[in-house]
């Protein structure tokens, strides 16, 4: 039975004890520390004039948005946006299909961070058929020399792939049904994520093969716990950008069975996907 401390809340005036969890607390105490930390580098990102972007995808309900906002809840409105753009217009149709992204980049000082960004055309257009399989194959083939481009322009990449299982997906969308807080979430792609979870895994797995790169690599979170996905993220981000003040390494080490290099990732849907086919040849 996990234990539980108790808290002093003030609720109208009153002192109320509310028990909480430990690992919660824990939780909360970690997570505090660590955004003290990121003031510290957006500090040093603003002050060296330094090109911070991050990219955040994953299946739906992965819990990529529930870490972009502990990520940016105490940073400086100022020098950190987020970019979370609706399908295009018809005007961006017919446009070059990095156009729309490439406004939204950062300046000197800023930190962006994209909740989903142009590698919609590396998962979701091409498993919902919003694309064609000649545009899909031409943005894996382009997309390696587009981040090059950006690199060469002096902005720091982070690209953050978040795995959260199926079963996990499933009890996340079922929870947002229910939860009138939560309902504004589900849209008609999510319904059908479960249903085309094999397509989206090869899409994946043809994307971090095309574009997990040595110059921007992908960085896989294992988001099953939404909890330790949000600390290990913050933790990998701190870990790779040097600024003043900096707390103990030992402090922002994140958790190797949490935070996974891409290859491992690759390798690993690699042995999956051969296990599945001997699978199916001897059914």
């Amino acid at each position: 039975m996990a234990k539980k401390e108790k808290k002093i809340q003030h609720i109208k005036g009153e002192r109320v004890a509310v028990w909480t969890k430990k690992e919660t607390l824990e939780y909360e105490d970690e997570l505090k520390t660590l955004q003290i930390e990121l003031l510290k580098m957006q500090n040093h990102i603003k002050d060296t004039g330094m090109k911070v972007l991050m990219i955040f995808e994953g299946r739906d309900a992965a819990g990529k948005g529930g870490t972009i906002k502990r990520i940016t809840e105490h940073l400086n409105p100022r020098g950190a946006r987020v970019v979370a753009l609706d399908k295009p217009s018809d005007v961006e149709k017919t446009q070059w299909y990095f156009q729309r992204y490439v406004q939204h980049l950062p300046s000197a000082g800023e930190i962006v961070l994209f909740d989903r960004s142009y590698y919609n055309r590396g998962g979701v257009e091409p498993v919902m058929g919003f694309c064609t399989q000649e545009e899909h194959k031409e943005f894996l083939h382009e997309v390696p020399e587009f981040e090059k481009m950006l690199i060469n322009s002096d902005i720091k990449i982070f690209k953050f792939y978040f795995s959260v299982s199926k079963k996990e997906q499933k009890r996340r969308f079922d929870k947002r049904r229910t939860d009138p807080l939560k309902q504004y979430k589900l849209s008609p792609v999510d319904e059908l994520s479960q249903q085309l979870w094999d397509k989206y895994t090869i899409a994946k797995y043809s994307m971090l093969l095309a574009s997990h790169t040595d110059h921007a690599p992908w960085t896989i979170i294992r988001s099953d716990n939404k909890k330790k996905a949000r600390i290990n993220c913050i933790k990998h981000i701190l870990s790779n950008i040097d600024y003043p003040d900096k707390i103990k390494t030992k402090k922002i080490e994140a958790d190797p069975q949490i935070r996974i290099p891409a290859s491992d990732e690759i390798k690993l849907m690699e042995t999956e996907m051969s296990l599945t086919k001997k699978s199916n040849l001897n059914h």
